[in-house]
């Protein structure tokens, strides 16, 4: 019973990596045809934004227009150390995989 189920009823635990991925791939395209993302985030980067302001200006004292222009520093200042993170765990991932290098 179970090899005559179709391909979607299939769980991810019968499908291999590549069938996830594909599935996975599917999925998104078929959102983004159908769906204006945007939208669909609007909230949540709303929400990321007001707390950079948050940040910047805790007592709402700022007029807006400098509230949004600090928080927006506030914003790059955060990918910029995410950035330097990744860059950092790249290397420390690279060190160790030399030292484990009998060659």
């Amino acid at each position: 019973m179970r090899d005559q189920r179709s391909a979607s009823a299939l769980s991810s635990e019968d499908l291999s990596p590549a069938e996830r991925s594909l599935r996975a791939r599917l999925a998104v395209h078929t959102l983004h045809a159908t769906s204006d993302t945007r939208e669909m985030t609007a909230a949540a980067r709303a929400g990321f934004l007001a707390k950079f302001e948050r940040e910047v200006d805790p007592d709402g004292i700022l007029d807006q227009t400098e509230r949004r222009r600090r928080a927006e520093h506030a914003r790059r200042a955060y990918f910029i150390r995410l950035s330097m993170a990744a860059a950092a765990a790249r290397r420390a991932k690279r060190a160790t995989s030399a030292g484990d290098d009998p060659s």
